[in-house]
């Protein structure tokens, strides 16, 4: 590995532990569903690089940020998304009373599909992470080669690390859950994640 990918690999894998809005939906994810709701919703998180990594190198990037509305819209469909997130969050706390005296939370709030797109919707609606991908990427790319191949390349590297990471946090969030055992303790931890997922959208939708 020469050391133009190594810049790339150290830089991208600080970026991935630095906790955001990724981390904080694996672990209510966790929380919710168990460690198999944590990486399915870790593999669709990390998906959405791949869609980052195509705007990048196609262009298109370039092109939200000279077209202001396109690319405002973005921001506020990410933001909205997330203030969602959080709803959802907030729905969970009240609901935790009722899921502590049936015993049917675990097995009933798990599904594939709904973890794969929570998570590839939560990255994919990030602006951030677009902006990031397109002044970031280019300059491991050799115009000599294909844009695309490159950017999925690096992109697939991105993938590896931060399942790795999101796996891990899954875990120990897993590993912990008897901390949350309680009513009261899990409606907490409900009411502060959804108020993170919230603030993060508000954040997001009015910075310029």
């Amino acid at each position: 590995m020469d050391s133009g990918m190594w810049v790339y690999v150290t830089a991208i894998t600080l970026l991935t532990m630095t906790p955001g809005v990724d981390t904080m939906l694996v672990i209510r994810n966790t929380s919710r569903g168990g460690v198999r709701d944590g990486i399915a919703s870790s593999v669709g998180i990390c998906s959405g690089l791949f869609l980052h990594a195509t705007i990048s190198a196609v262009g298109i990037s370039m092109l939200l940020l000279r077209c202001a509305w396109a690319f405002r819209a973005l921001k506020l469909a990410g933001a909205l998304y997330l203030i969602w997130l959080g709803i959802v969050s907030f729905k969970a706390a009240l609901n935790a009373g009722k899921f502590a005296s049936t015993g049917d939370e675990a097995a009933g709030t798990f599904s594939l599909k709904h973890s794969l797109w929570e998570g590839f919707l939560c990255n994919s609606l990030n602006p951030k992470a677009a902006l990031f991908y397109m002044a970031f990427l280019p300059q491991f790319i050799d115009p000599a080669h294909s844009a695309l191949a490159q950017s999925l390349f690096l992109a697939g590297l991105h993938f590896a690390i931060a399942i790795v990471w999101l796996t891990l946090v899954s875990i120990l969030v897993d590993k912990a859950k008897v901390v949350f055992a309680t009513v009261r303790l899990r409606r907490t931890f409900d009411v502060v994640t959804g108020s993170i997922m919230v603030f993060f959208g508000i954040t997001l939708g009015l910075e310029e």
